[in-house]
This record gives C-alpha cells, structure tokens and sequence, in this order.
C-alpha cells in the first residue's frame, strides 16, 4: 500500500491520472478493471473518475472518449430543437411486447409507420409534438408553423435559429426554407451521424416512447 501511495504523489501523480483517464476514454474500462492494471484500488480509480467528469459512460461521447459540454442557450427561441421518430403502429390487442414474438409477428403485418415530429425550445424546454403518416417536405414544415405557434402562446415571441438532422426535408425541401423564412429564423444542420448534437429533442422523443407508445 506504501508503494501505491508513493506511486500517487507529484509528478508520477500526474502521470497516473493521465493514464486512468486514457484507458477509461480508449478502452471505456471501469474502476474494478482499471485498478488491477495500474495497481490502484478501485476506489481510487472512481475517485479520479469523478473529478475529471469521466466516471459517467453517459458523458463522454461514445466514438472519441471526450467529455461532452453542456451548453443552453441563454433566451428562449434562439434555438429550437426538431426531430423525427418513425415508430411501428401497435396493432390492436398489441405487438410482441404484450403477446410475446411469436404471436406478435403475426399481428403486425403491414402495420405501417408513423412519424412523431416533435420540437424543444433549448433555453426554457417546452415541448410540441404531432403525430403523422409521413415525414415529407410539406409535413415537416406544416409542423414548425403550427410549433412556432406554440411556442408564442408559451410566450417566445420569435425563433432565431431551428435545429434539425440532415434529412433531406431539411436541407433541400423548398416548402421547409419558406417555412424558415416567414418564422424569420435560420436553419441549422447537425453533423452527420451525430445525433447528440440535437440530444434535447432526442431525449425528449426517448422519454415519450418509454412512457407511453412502447409501454
């Protein structure tokens, strides 16, 4: 125990710290494995963990092991967050989860989809939602009026900026840009195969279907 605390002191301190945080951003390892590598107690390795915001897998982002930065914008409407979820329908008497797999395959053919187009305010978090059989151009930029509107009856008077993945409703559909521009917002892209980037509105659309389709 000697030797691990002399080991935790200066600039070989240092060092170890650097290499807890690296296997646990590389290798996603936790406290019990990390510690018999190094030769700390778990504890220790969970100590460092913690204060260097790693002790979470939740907040790294997953592909590069970094920390994730928070961030809220600082008035309502300057960003709204804009998603789309395509569910299965539930056939009547329900899917698999009620009736087990068997059965439910049985029930759900040509079920088809819908579409729950859903809008967050990044700054005061009021939510607006519909449910649709599509997610074309004309539907989605339907659903930021009617939004928008919501969003004025909750009191922000206008949308800056409107945050969406890179679907082609929202980087080429002409009816979505004339949407935009009567909002007098712009529209901003998230980066392709990243949708942490609109985590607001995902994690708002992950907690609906736990809480009520899929339950």
């Amino acid at each position: 125990m000697a030797h691990r605390n002399a080991r935790l002191t200066g600039f070989g301190r240092r060092l170890l710290v650097e290499r807890v945080c690296d296997l646990r951003r590389s290798r996603k390892l936790g406290p019990a494995r990390i510690g018999p590598i190094l030769g700390l107690p778990a504890s220790t390795v969970h100590r460092i963990l913690t204060r260097h915001r790693l002790n979470r897998l939740a907040w790294p982002d997953r592909p590069t092991g970094t920390v994730i930065r928070r961030y809220e914008r600082d008035r309502p409407g300057e960003l709204i967050h804009v998603d789309v979820k395509k569910l299965g329908r539930i056939p009547d008497g329900g899917g698999h989860r009620t009736l087990g797999r068997q059965a439910g395959r049985a029930t759900r053919s040509n079920m088809g989809f819908d579409y729950i187009h859903s809008a967050v305010d990044d700054h005061s978090r009021p939510a607006y939602s519909e449910i649709h059989g599509d997610e074309k151009v004309a539907t989605c930029a339907g659903f930021l009026i009617r939004a928008a509107a919501f969003f004025h009856s909750q009191g922000i008077d206008r949308i800056e900026r409107v945050l969406t993945d890179n679907a082609w409703a929202y980087r080429k559909g002409l009816a979505w840009k004339a949407a935009l521009a009567g909002l007098g917002a712009t529209g901003k892209l998230t980066r392709a195969y990243r949708p942490q980037t609109n985590g607001k509105v995902e994690r708002f659309t992950r907690v609906n279907n736990a809480a009520g389709q899929y339950t």
